[in-house]
């Protein structure tokens, strides 16, 4: 019932993910944040089970910057991703699986931006645009119809807003609110939310 979308561009990757929190038919908030920066270049949008997608996040955050503090550098977003796919999979292997689905967008300072898809079966894709979640259905054809590389930053996020559009008109599930990040070679930036007022 969940949301997430990431969208790549030549100089930038954006992010979105829901703010609702729900535990069977009730609404927790609608305000909770599904977007957790791993490095000063680096985020990771989760969705899954509650108590799974804290814990694995803030797990793969930490480790991160365990890495930066004994080696004086960053890893980048393809090890990133790569290490976080790692942990993915031998969690799976275990008792104890982690029930997480993610998107990893990054900027690398040689490499440009990247944008990674991963599931709890520990798959992993780069990937231009992608989404989790019921919401998919429905942006990801818009993605398909009206993405370009060459998009500038309103472009890319007036596209983002389209698919929040579309996921708040067709989905029955009530996904009102929307925290956007935008990654480029300058850091990690908030964008304004995407709120069903603002779409009205």
């Amino acid at each position: 019932m969940e949301c997430l979308l990431g969208i790549k561009f030549n100089d930038y990757v954006l992010v979105a993910a829901d703010m609702t929190a729900a535990q069977s038919i009730i609404v927790m908030k609608t305000d909770e944040s599904k977007l957790h920066k791993l490095s000063n270049k680096l985020v990771m949008a989760v969705s899954g089970e509650s108590g799974d997608t804290t814990q694995f996040a803030e797990y793969i955050a930490k480790n991160i910057q365990l890495y930066k503090m004994r080696n004086t550098y960053e890893l980048s977003p393809q090890e990133a991703a790569a290490f976080t796919r790692r942990n993915l999979a031998d969690a799976l292997r275990s008792r104890s699986a982690y029930h997480v689905n993610l998107l990893l967008a990054g900027y690398d300072d040689k490499e440009g931006p990247q944008l990674y898809y991963m599931d709890y079966l520990a798959s992993i894709a780069s990937v231009d645009y992608a989404a989790h979640g019921y919401g998919g259905f429905f942006s990801l054809s818009i993605m398909d119809r009206n993405y370009r590389k060459n998009l500038s930053k309103e472009e890319g996020y007036e596209l983002l807003k389209k698919c929040v559009k579309e996921v708040q008109k067709r989905l029955i599930i009530n996904l009102p609110n929307f925290k956007v990040q935008c990654v480029d070679k300058n850091g990690i930036q908030d964008m304004p939310n995407i709120t069903a007022k603002d779409l009205v």
